[in-house]
């Protein structure tokens, strides 16, 4: 039984920076765009954040720099997909390109010959709820932690029951249609941009903020590829994509489990065992995925 709770609160805190930009990610697509950068945001996300909080002081003006990186990026993103029109794979990958390569230029700058800088002297604390309990190991999370999980339902709420959530899903699948009604396609997707941006941001941050307390080259390690993929299993739908980040979260937390309980089996076979396994759950998936109608189209108002 130990385990098993033990198992269930290493998913959560595994699951939370990928359900965050994977929650951010559906956003987005969900106006009909497909953001590619969202690796080199959360990275540079972290980056930004965890370097604000060890100059300031303040691991709150992090968190804010971190949100303010990923809103800035995605406009970015915006400015290059929208109003220039330009394909969303080509600007998506230039800006991973773009910011890992400045984070690391960053970070040679600031830390010079450092492959690890010096951790933060104050990190955002877990909650321990139900202390001495048997509950302890499920409910000693980060407040990141619990706030993802409460995203869930406010983005499927904003998405299904406002009249924001249904212009940005007709925005996302006829454009043309919406810009008739007098919705502002070029505004819709630019504010899915802003809010998506901040949830990748603060996914970064949890990182480097919070969990680790400090920064490393590989701290996002391909999470950000998973969230893009996990949107797809999860069908664009919240709730769903809270189901793909738990699966993921939950197999990356096995397989740490067996390397520590020393199972007989090479390390390399457990590290790609999430993986994989998510791969196979997205092809079966995928095959029958709702992909929103005007994704990856940039639309141009005529006349």
């Amino acid at each position: 039984m130990e385990f098993i709770f033990t198992l269930l609160g290493a998913t959560l805190r595994i699951s939370t920076p990928i359900l965050y930009g994977a929650l951010g990610e559906m956003v987005v697509e969900r106006a009909g765009i497909l953001n590619l950068g969202i690796e080199g945001t959360m990275l540079l996300s972290a980056f930004g954040g965890f370097v604000a909080a060890q100059l300031s002081g303040s691991i709150y003006l992090g968190l804010a720099t971190a949100i303010a990186i990923g809103i800035l990026l995605s406009l970015l993103m915006g400015f290059l997909s929208i109003t220039l029109g330009l394909n969303q794979h080509v600007c998506g990958l230039g800006i991973t390109l773009l910011a890992s390569g400045l984070a690391l230029f960053l970070f040679r700058i600031i830390y010079g010959g450092e492959s690890i800088p010096p951790a933060l002297e104050e990190s955002f604390p877990q909650l321990r709820l139900f202390s001495g309990t048997i509950l302890e190991p499920v409910f000693s999370q980060y407040v990141f932690t619990y706030a993802a999980f409460l995203f869930v339902p406010l983005l499927a709420w904003l998405l299904y029951r406002t009249s924001f959530g249904l212009r940005l899903r007709s925005v996302g699948e006829n454009p043309e249609a919406a810009d008739t009604a007098g919705i502002s396609v070029f505004r819709t997707r630019y504010v899915a941009l802003i809010i998506g941006g901040a949830l990748m941001g603060i996914g970064g941050a949890f990182l480097s903020l919070a969990q680790l307390g400090a920064f490393t080259h590989g701290i996002i390690n391909g999470r950000g590829w998973v969230a893009i993929a996990i949107v797809i299993f999860g069908n664009w739908k919240p709730w769903r994509v809270l189901a793909g980040a738990l699966l993921f979260g939950g197999l990356q937390a096995l397989q740490l489990r067996l390397q520590a309980e020393g199972v007989q089996l090479p390390y390399e076979i457990l590290l790609m065992l999430p993986y994989v396994l998510t791969i196979v759950a997205i092809a079966i998936t995928g095959r029958n995925a709702s992909y929103p109608a005007a994704l990856l189209k940039p639309y141009r108002r005529e006349g």
